[in-house]
């Protein structure tokens, strides 16, 4: 065998496990494109809020938080606010309760993120319990670690076939064939065909496309202090960025996995959201991109070992978690393939596991 864990998709999910597995055993990773994390990892908005997301998200989350904490200048106070027009009052405490935010009032609200227009936000809601992380440095930490416990990441590598044999897998890619002993399929937006590639029942995932723009501010206000900042409900969203501000429709479009780009309906919709709510129009797009945010059935990551093809294991569903969950869902995936009992509840476990859905 080439090892005895190859990992087929090079997101933060691939590249985490990788780093992980690779004090277990030998590890390959195949990366279809270029560069490592080119798809979804590479266009995240890049944050940790751990009470963001379903229950089995936020454990996730919060477990990851040790780890992140323990890396300096990995996570940077960012904060979080949502805001209110009239008639979204209630709404707005729903997002509050749900994500354990703090209401305040619109002045404060004004007082953190400057161009609110006080005369259209009636209600707003802060949490300090959000912070950017550096996500560049958490991929080549664990690239880093990986590599230097003898891991081989191939780039260029996008996978073609998949053959069960004696022992273990046989994986057809453009960079070759190699073999393994366990599949650890990480393929994010491409997961369901990973694994109908390998015989593998496909669990229903969804890639859900996302767009982003990044704007001029002709004000020179310096932002980089400023929250990071929602509609309510999720309907569109924007944070700082190196001077600019990152503002998102925050749609879900469902899509075939494909190398995403914005829609212009889409962005305009969301930009004019966002511009309801503030004192200055949008000029200038800097640029804009799109990922595909990938969610299993009950839109919780889905991580174990297939329950009919044993060899075979699921890190897939990150959704818009796969940064602020990494540490902690790589620690599992490991636990798990080595047999030993993970750090989470069992209760946690099961809900991450497969066989929910058979």
């Amino acid at each position: 065998m080439d090892a005895d864990f190859l990992i087929i998709g090079g997101g933060i999910a691939g590249i985490s496990a990788a780093a992980r597995l690779s004090n277990l055993g030998s590890v390959l990773l195949l990366e279809a494109e270029d560069n490592l994390a080119y798809h979804t990892s590479g266009r995240s908005a890049a944050m940790y809020e751990p009470q963001y997301g379903k229950p089995a998200v936020v454990g996730l989350s919060l477990a990851s938080g040790e780890y992140l904490r323990g890396i300096a200048g990995m996570l940077t106070p960012r904060g979080m606010l949502v805001v209110a027009r009239a008639g979204d009052e209630a709404a707005l405490a729903v997002d509050a309760a749900a994500m354990s935010m703090d209401l305040i009032s619109p002045d404060a609200a004004v007082a953190q993120f400057p161009l609110l227009n006080r005369a259209v936000v009636v209600a707003a809601a802060h949490s300090s319990q959000a912070w950017d992380i550096d996500t560049d440095r958490l991929l080549q930490g664990f690239a880093k670690a990986a590599r230097g416990n003898g891991a081989r990441i191939v780039t260029k590598a996008r996978v073609s076939g998949i053959a069960k044999i004696a022992g273990g897998w046989k994986v057809m890619s453009a960079a070759g064939e190699f073999t393994a002993r366990t599949l650890v399929n990480a393929a994010g937006a491409w997961v369901d065909e990973v694994a109908a590639l390998a015989g593998v029942q496909p669990l229903g995932f969804q890639p859900m496309r996302r767009s982003m723009a990044r704007i001029a501010l002709t004000s020179g206000d310096d932002v980089s202090g400023w929250p990071m900042m929602f509609g309510v409900g999720e309907s569109w969203y924007c944070k700082p960025d190196a001077g600019a501000l990152l503002v998102s429709p925050a749609e879900e479009h469902p899509m075939a996995p494909h190398d995403a780009f914005a829609d212009d309906m889409v962005l305009a919709e969301g930009l004019a959201r966002y511009e309801e709510m503030v004192t200055e129009p949008v000029t200038r797009l800097l640029s804009n991109w799109a990922g595909l945010r990938t969610f299993s059935p009950d839109r919780v990551l889905v991580i174990g070992r297939d329950r009919r093809e044993s060899d075979f294991f699921w890190l897939a569903g990150q959704g818009g978690y796969g940064f602020q969950t990494s540490a902690a869902a790589s620690k599992l995936a490991a636990d798990l393939i080595a047999g030993r009992q993970p750090d989470l509840s069992g209760d946690l476990v099961a809900q991450l596991d497969p066989a929910r859905f058979e």
